[in-house]
């Protein structure tokens, strides 16, 4: 291991966390040997049972610390305390998640005996670990995004690396100790953090990993998936540029809060944070207004303060760009409804802009800022068409108390999950969870991991006792 080590500091008022090795690349090929070594060898392989026990125990432990882990993802990653803690319920939830479908999902029965072909015969499934797998993840949820990827290994049999955020690897490095305080032998899960980013990718192109996990920019997503090896599966899962309809018989009472909590949440750093509220003219001005009043009453602060609603973003320079989209987007003829300004310790007030040109950033990219902007529509079809016209297709929402506007939203919205009247950031995490076009590839949610994790192996047998 490299005597280099990397520096964590709060996003919030830059206090040292901790200090994490860096690891070189001789780092990175020890890990894939051991690990490739640990999956060829199948006398190694972890039963079932002792997977279970791992799991359960590291639930414990995990239950036994929560305040102390939520604190810890609070500081480095930025999400308020109250949110992290609930990240880290979510975590907890996670692996019990995984052991139910341990308890579950064992294969499947293949029909044999439906003609002369097939006579005499009995076929069924069982999954095996798909190979070696290496993860790379993404600051905004550092605990729960870690559990995704490394939990549905563990439980599935597959010997897992990953390397998180350099922004955020305290949570993760957290999450692998636990583990191997629950009993997971050395090597099951390892964290290697490299300083430079062609020796990660040297992990994740390297012929010895079968699956490949991503949680980040699309940008660097497709990139990756560009370099892997023959055979390597992978699932990337990127963002999007949210969309919201909002027609004239949505109740606002209900649902403006819902969708207030979906833009400013986590300072609005989340994949499927809302972004673009297409709402009906009638009522755009009043509810970008109610919106701004509700992003105004927000504590805007220290993440490890318990009153904090809204955090810091994970940079200064995300604060310049965020600062510089509604800049841009105020010059370009939207009228700031709230917000639009910097309040220091990364902090940028939650922000409302009604009826931004079309053409702007904030309406064309992922702002992954706390910004939301209203945009007012005549026409429903003419406002899906809008929300359709962006590269980018992730979850989605209509917010009504019609039948059939629902149903219009929900055939011709072009998303993978389309929610009626709940966020676009709503989520469990036993449900599919994915981007289409370029917002990802391959689906997430606990059981979907697992099952991508693994190859379903098929038994044939033939005998003459065999009928029917």
């Amino acid at each position: 291991m490299s005597e280099q080590t990397l520096a964590v500091h709060a996003p919030y008022n830059g206090k040292l966390l901790g200090h994490v090795a860096a690891s070189t690349a001789a780092d990175v090929e020890q890990a894939l040997s051991v690990a490739h070594g640990l999956f060829r060898n199948r006398s190694q392989w972890l039963s079932k049972p002792r997977r279970i026990e791992i799991l359960h125990r590291a639930a414990e432990l995990i239950t036994e610390r929560k305040h102390e882990i939520a604190t810890q993802a609070a500081s480095e990653g930025g999400k308020p305390l109250k949110d992290s803690l609930a990240e880290v319920e979510r975590g907890i939830d996670g692996i019990l998640n995984s052991i139910e479908v341990l308890r579950t999902e064992g294969g499947h029965v293949i029909p044999m005996g439906l003609n002369a072909a097939s006579a005499n015969r009995v076929a069924f499934t069982q999954f095996e670990p798909i190979g070696v797998v290496a993860a790379v993840s993404a600051f905004n949820h550092p605990f729960n995004l870690i559990v995704h990827q490394v939990i549905p290994a563990i439980a599935v049999g597959a010997p897992v690396i990953v390397k998180p955020a350099g922004n955020t690897p305290l949570s993760c490095r957290t999450l692998v100790d636990i583990l191997t305080e629950a009993g997971l032998p050395e090597g099951w899960a390892q964290m290697l953090l490299p300083a430079d980013n062609s020796i990660t990718g040297k992990l994740v192109s390297d012929p010895r990993v079968g699956f490949f996990s991503f949680i980040g920019s699309a940008k660097v997503g497709w990139m990756l998936r560009s370099t892997l090896a023959p055979g390597t599966r992978c699932a990337l899962e990127h963002g999007g540029v949210a969309p919201v309809m909002l027609a004239a018989d949505a109740d606002l009472e209900d649902s403006l809060p819902r969708i207030a909590r979906g833009a400013f949440f986590h300072a609005g750093q989340v994949c499927v944070s809302v972004q673009r509220v297409f709402c009906h003219s009638s009522i755009a001005e009043q509810v970008a207004e109610r919106l701004g009043q509700l992003g105004d009453a927000m504590v805007v602060g220290d993440p490890t303060d318990a009153r904090t609603d809204v955090g810091p973003l994970i940079t200064e320079r995300e604060v310049n760009r965020v600062s510089q989209w509604v800049d841009e987007a105020v010059a370009g003829g939207a009228r700031l409804i709230s917000g639009g300004r910097a309040l220091g310790n990364n902090c940028y007030a939650p922000t409302v802009l009604l009826n931004p040109s079309i053409d702007s950033s904030v309406m064309q990219k992922e702002v992954f800022g706390p910004v939301v902007a209203v945009y007012a529509y005549d026409d429903l079809a003419q406002a899906i068409e809008l929300a359709n016209a962006l590269p980018d297709a992730f979850q989605a929402a209509v917010f009504t108390q019609n039948l059939d506007t629902a149903m219009q939203c929900y055939q011709d919205l072009d998303a993978t999950a389309v929610m009626i009247n709940e966020s676009t950031t709503f989520r469990v995490d036993w449900m599919p969870f994915a981007g289409a076009r370029q917002s990802g590839h391959g689906v997430g949610g606990i059981p979907h991991t697992m099952k991508e994790m693994q190859v379903e192996k098929m038994m044939v047998w033939r005998s003459r006792a065999v009928r029917g």
